[in-house]
C-alpha cells in the first residue's frame, strides 16, 4: 500500500471515557514493535479506507495472543490495511487481558462495538454492517462478541448499553474456541478464566455451546498444520453454527502455523484474504451501503 493510503494518521478512541470498569492499578502498559502487553486503558485505533468512497462496512479487529499479550501489527494492524484497500473502515481493539480476567476481555468488545454503532454517522458506516474479526485468542473474543452480545456480564450500566453489541458478521482466524475437552488452548483458558475456573463459566466461556439462530454469519479460516489451537476449535464452531442454521464459511489448509497472519510463503493459505474479500463481497459487505446520516 502506498504512503498515501495512510496521509492521515489513525485516530485512537478511549473506550472507557467515563472510566474502566473495574479499574486499577497493574504498571505501566508494555509495548514494541508488534506486541502489545498489561492493557489498561482499552482504545480503538481508527483506520480509514484508503478508497476514495468508503463503503458504510467496518470491522473491529482484536488481536490474537492467548489473553496474555496483543499481536498487534501481524494480527491488527497489517489486517487493517488490507481491510482499507476494499473500503472498510477498521478499528483495531486494545483490549484488556490475563491482569483482569473475564469478564474484562468480553465487556471491552462489547463496548467497541457499541461504540462504533453510536457514532455511525461521525465515520460514515452502515450501523447494520458492523463486524467484529479476531485471530487465536482474539478470535475468541470476537466469537464471544457474536454469541453473548446480550449477557449480563458484557454490560457496565452506562448509557451506552442500551445500543446493540451484536455484530453483523464474525471472521474468525484460527480462533481459540474450546475452553474443555481435547481441542482446548489451556493457555487461554488459564489466563482468561484462572487456574481453577468453575465449571459454569468454562461451559459459558465454551462458544461454541452458545451458538443460537441470533449468532451473525460467520467466515472461519484455520489451518491442520497448526499446533497451538487445533482445527477442531473451527470444526466444532462450524458444527455449532450448521445445526443453527447460522450461514456459515469455512476454509481448512493443510500448510499454515498458528498465527500466519497474512504471511507469504504458504502455499494455499496464503491465498486466506482472497477468499474472505469473495466472502464479504457475497454477502454485499463490499458494495456501497445505507451510510446513516450524521
Amino acid at each position: 500500500m502506498s504512503a498515501a493510503a495512510f496521509a492521515q494518521t489513525p485516530s485512537i478512541l478511549p473506550l472507557w471515557p467515563e472510566g474502566v470498569p473495574g479499574a486499577r492499578a497493574i504498571g505501566p502498559e508494555k509495548n514494541d514493535a508488534t506486541h502489545t502487553a498489561n492493557v489498561s486503558e482499552p482504545t480503538v485505533t481508527v483506520v480509514k479506507p484508503a478508497v476514495d468512497r468508503p463503503n458504510g462496512t467496518a470491522v473491529i479487529v482484536a488481536p490474537g495472543g492467548g489473553y496474555v499479550r496483543l499481536s498487534s501489527e501481524r494480527e491488527g494492524t497489517q489486517y487493517a490495511t488490507w481491510l482499507s484497500t476494499l473500503g472498510v473502515t477498521t478499528f483495531v481493539l486494545k483490549y484488556r487481558m490475563q491482569e483482569f480476567g473475564h469478564p474484562a476481555p468480553l465487556q471491552d468488545v462489547l463496548r467497541a462495538v457499541r461504540l462504533v454503532r453510536s457514532r455511525a454517522a461521525e465515520f460514515k458506516l452502515d450501523p447494520a454492517r458492523i463486524g467484529v474479526m479476531g485471530s487465536s485468542a482474539g478470535g475468541h473474543l470476537a466469537a464471544s462478541a457474536g454469541t453473548l452480545f446480550d449477557h449480563p456480564a458484557g454490560r457496565t450500566g452506562n448509557a451506552l448499553d442500551a445500543v446493540s453489541a451484536r455484530p453483523d458478521f464474525l471472521m474468525l482466524m484460527y480462533p481459540v474456541i474450546a475452553m474443555d475437552g481435547p481441542a482446548v488452548h489451556a493457555g487461554s483458558r488459564k489466563a482468561l478464566l484462572g487456574a481453577n475456573p468453575a465449571p459454569e463459566l468454562v461451559r459459558l466461556m465454551s462458544v461454541e455451546r452458545q451458538v443460537t439462530a441470533r449468532t451473525p454469519p460467520t467466515l472461519l479460516v484455520h489451518t491442520q498444520a497448526d499446533q497451538a489451537v487445533p482445527v477442531e476449535n473451527s470444526i466444532l464452531f462450524y458444527q455449532a453454527l450448521t445445526r443453527a442454521r447460522v450461514p456459515a464459511e469455512m476454509y481448512l489448509f493443510e500448510q499454515g502455523e498458528h498465527g500466519m497472519g497474512m504471511r507469504d510463503g504458504l502455499a494455499n493459505a496464503s491465498h486466506w484474504p482472497r477468499r474472505a474479500e469473495e466472502w464479504l463481497r457475497s454477502r454485499g459487505l463490499l458494495t456501497p451501503g445505507t451510510v446513516q446520516a450524521k
